[in-house]
This record gives structure tokens, C-alpha cells and sequence, in this order.
């Protein structure tokens, strides 16, 4: 299973990096668990990712807490982020806060996720670290991943009993909702 998903990653992220068209993801602002939220998990999109720049922005504009995520050995732990790249310490590509982690996790109410590729049951292809399932299984909230409009599958994507299904995928144009 291992080796398929990598194949499948190999080949999204030559395909992302094939066709990628900047684009803003603002369609997620008026889906109502994001409206409701106070306390919303993000994180900071890099290369040829769907971009998180416009929907960090509107987060804080909107008064709500945004949270994003840092690697902590082989967990996530979230931290406080209020906009300023200042507070943002960058390993490789990716940009993670600097600050003391939150202990109280079910203030998180929505939390958006980097995915490849995401299927009609809301199972995601993602790098392949394995960070955001082991952290998704202690967030009680309504869990969104980006995806660009290709690569919503019609194929059921392999998974594994540790895989955590997404409640919804956004594209630059539609929110989709995971009937479960």
C-alpha cells in the first residue's frame, strides 16, 4: 500500500507542478462551520500548494484565533499565529510558528489541511509524513482539505485504518461535503 501511495504522490506533485495556476481558496470563508468558528487551524502553503496566504488574512481580519501547526518529533502541536511572518521559523519549505503550543485542543472548531489529492469518501493523499492523521484523531473539528479542481478523485484513493477521512474539500470555486 505504502509503495502505491507513493507512485500516486510522485505523480500528483508532478502534475501540480505541471498545470498549477495561482489561485485563492476565499470560496471556504462562507461555509458556515468557518463562519462559526473563533478558533481555526491553518497552516502556511508553500511552492505549488493551494494557497492559504488570502484565507490566513481573512481569518485575522475576521477576529478569529488561528492556530498552525509545528512539528514536535513525530507529532503536531499547534501554536498561536497573528500574521506576522516574523514568528514563522523556516525549515526546508515549510513554515512553522514560533511559540508556545496550545494545550486545549477542542477550541479548535475547523482545521484546514494540505492534500495532493482528496476522494469522493474524504480521504486524502498527503506528503506522506503521516503528521496530519496522527494530529487529526485529537481534533474534534470540522476538517477541510485544498485541492485544486483536478484533483478531486472520482477513484476511491487507498488508505489505511490510521487514514482520517476529511468532512469536506475546497477548490478554488466549490466547497464539496463528505456524506458519512
Amino acid at each position: 500500500m505504502t509503495d502505491q501511495k507513493e507512485i500516486l504522490r510522485e505523480r500528483a506533485r508532478r502534475e501540480r507542478s505541471q498545470k498549477f495556476i495561482a489561485s485563492n481558496f476565499n470560496v471556504i470563508l462562507q461555509a458556515p462551520e468557518i463562519k462559526s468558528a473563533e478558533m481555526i487551524a491553518s497552516y502556511i502553503s508553500y511552492e505549488y500548494e493551494p494557497s492559504t496566504v488570502e484565507i490566513n488574512e481573512a481569518f485575522l481580519r475576521s477576529g478569529k484565533s488561528l492556530v498552525l501547526p509545528r512539528i514536535n518529533g513525530d507529532q503536531l502541536e499547534w501554536v498561536s499565529w497573528d500574521g506576522d511572518p516574523a514568528k514563522l521559523l523556516t525549515k526546508k519549505k515549510i513554515s512553522e510558528p514560533v511559540g508556545d503550543a496550545i494545550g486545549d485542543l477542542s477550541q479548535i472548531k475547523a482545521v484546514i489541511v494540505p492534500a495532493l489529492k482528496i476522494d469522493q469518501a474524504g480521504f486524502r493523499l498527503g506528503q506522506g509524513g503521516g503528521y496530519y492523521d496522527r494530529a487529526l484523531v485529537h481534533l474534534n473539528a470540522w476538517k477541510i482539505g485544498l485541492v485544486y479542481a483536478g484533483e478531486l478523485s472520482s477513484e476511491t484513493l487507498p488508505h489505511e485504518a490510521h487514514d482520517v477521512p476529511l468532512d469536506a474539500a475546497a477548490t478554488p470555486s466549490i466547497v464539496v461535503r463528505f456524506n458519512r
